[in-house]
């Protein structure tokens, strides 16, 4: 790879990880040959590798990319959801009156003998 031409790429893209991620899947676009997607998109591509073609292609705008928008997931609040029934006859949840924390209880079953 040609370092001037990496140097150019990164001033487009600015993120490195992103740059690398864009030429590597270009190059194996590329590298597969046939059909209208595997041909390079800039002219004068004589005594270029793969990945200066690449490079190439994003200077001059031909590839680009976007950040997609971050979400903010949220926690499913669990209401309607049936709880498994061993839940309830082994753990009663129970307020601590002063301080308002949640203490568990575990209640121990009896082991039937037989």
């Amino acid at each position: 790879m040609n370092a001037e031409l990496v140097k150019k790429a990164l001033e487009k893209v600015l993120d490195p990880n992103v740059l690398i991620n864009m030429v590597s899947q270009r190059v194996r676009q590329l590298a597969a040959g046939h059909g209208s997607v595997n041909r390079p998109l800039v002219a004068e591509v004589t005594n270029l590798g793969i990945a200066d073609i690449a490079l190439r292609e994003i200077i001059e705008d031909k590839m680009w990319f976007e950040i997609p928008e971050f979400v903010a997931l949220t926690r499913p609040t669990g209401r309607g959801r049936k709880r498994p029934q061993h839940w309830a006859r082994l753990k009663n949840w129970e307020a601590d009156e002063e301080s308002g924390a949640k203490a568990v209880v575990v209640r121990k079953r009896a082991l039937a003998h037989g």
